[in-house]
């Protein structure tokens, strides 16, 4: 089923047969792992041929593969993209972006709450090459609009954010790139296309590390970019000649977690937003951030853009860090590990985890402190994980 750019079945219906055909080689139902680095012509006028572009198919792994294929186009119809691209991983989606849009001289806007690897990428290599780039403060689109650039050739940016679930008005955003020529990406890894789909609003590049909720299960590493057929065919030269290709596998796994998508975020929505409320009206918690509650500062953009708050609750424990530590290490259910988005809850403290090399002053400025906690809500009966967070903050 290939997208026809109208996706007039519903998601559910696309997320399972999006991009597959009726029936697979050798009569398969499921899409088969085609594990293979090159493909064999029948002979030199089938070669002749193809490198005429009057046939297409496959010469070499690092150029394409029929696993990836599948995943690549059902995620396209997912997104409303003309064409999407798989990647090895989701920084190698972010790092091909960057890569396709930017030259030497070349400036690009990030707002300041985005990945901080995606910064230290901007911070110690793209700006060995002459490419340089403006943080600019979470959401904030006249500070966006002030540090545009002749030379600005992209505007990147998460929605929803790490780990404050901030968002941006897309729309506006847009409207001012494109008022200067500027092309968009955004980065909805937190939201999936099940709660928000940026290219309806104009925007020119979608990525999502595949490693989360597309493949859902914890167990492999994917990034995708989608968009329009021009912008992913610039993605895809990048990645031919850096060739940071997914492996047929892990393309599989991907295309296998890619069909439970919608039902496991929409359960993840529904118990992320009852954990929220759970710990809104707790003692001792100070504060908690998500999207679909009232008190998080962009709800109201979350209602104008988003069909669900996703699975990430983030929040501060009453008391110092040794405290948050405390409560972490009491809790049952959830593992202590970085990532979100898999069916198994995972907790952490940012301070401890993604920011342990920071001192208390640094990780203060940056907002993430000592009590801070990212709670990755998977697929356990809710009221397991309420009853969970309840005996540990005891």
């Amino acid at each position: 089923m290939a997208n026809d750019g109208k996706n007039t079945l519903g998601l559910n219906t696309r997320a399972v047969h999006a991009g597959e055909a009726k029936i697979f080689a050798h009569d398969a139902v499921t899409p088969p792992i085609v594990q293979t680095a090159t493909y064999a012509f029948e002979n030199t006028a089938e070669l002749v041929a193809y490198m005429r572009g009057e046939k297409e198919r496959q010469e070499y792994g690092r150029y394409g593969n029929p696993s990836v294929a599948w995943v690549e186009e059902k995620l396209a119809n997912l997104e409303g993209a003309q064409s999407a691209l798989l990647f090895s991983s989701g920084m190698a989606a972010v790092t091909s972006v960057l890569f396709a849009l930017c030259k030497s001289g070349s400036h690009v806007v990030l707002f300041a709450d985005c990945y901080r690897r995606t910064k230290q990428f901007m911070r110690e290599f793209l700006q060995r090459f002459g490419v340089e780039h403006t943080l600019v403060p979470p959401g904030d689109i006249a500070a966006l609009k002030a540090a545009l650039r002749p030379e600005t050739k992209l505007v990147l940016s998460e929605m929803p954010t790490n780990p404050y679930l901030a968002l941006i008005d897309l729309e506006e955003m847009v409207a001012v790139c494109k008022s200067v020529k500027v092309k968009t990406a955004i980065d909805a890894t937190f939201a999936t296309p099940v709660n928000l789909r940026p290219l309806e609003s104009g925007v020119d590049l979608v990525i999502h590390s595949a490693s989360k909720y597309l493949a859902g299960h914890n167990d492999v590493l994917a990034g995708v970019v989608c968009g329009q057929s021009g912008l992913i065919s610039l993605n895809r030269d990048v990645r031919d000649v850096l060739g940071s290709v997914c492996d047929p596998h892990a393309a599989y796994l991907v295309h296998r977690g890619i069909k439970t998508l919608p039902l496991r975020v929409q359960w993840q929505n529904t118990s992320a937003l009852a954990v929220a409320e759970f710990l809104e009206k707790h003692p001792k918690i100070d504060r908690v951030w998500y999207p679909a509650l009232p008190s998080h500062p962009d709800h109201a953009l979350y209602q104008r853009y988003m069909s669900g708050g996703g699975g990430v609750v983030t929040f501060t424990v009453k008391g110092d860090g040794a405290n948050c530590s405390h409560f972490i290490d009491a809790m049952r259910i959830p593992k202590i590990a970085p990532s979100l988005g898999g069916v198994e809850s995972l907790i952490e403290q940012p301070a401890l985890m993604s920011y342990f090399d920071q001192s208390e002053e640094q990780r203060n400025i940056l907002g993430i402190p000592d009590n801070l906690v990212r709670f990755s809500v998977g697929l356990e009966d809710t009221e397991d994980l309420i009853a969970d967070l309840e005996q540990a903050l005891k």
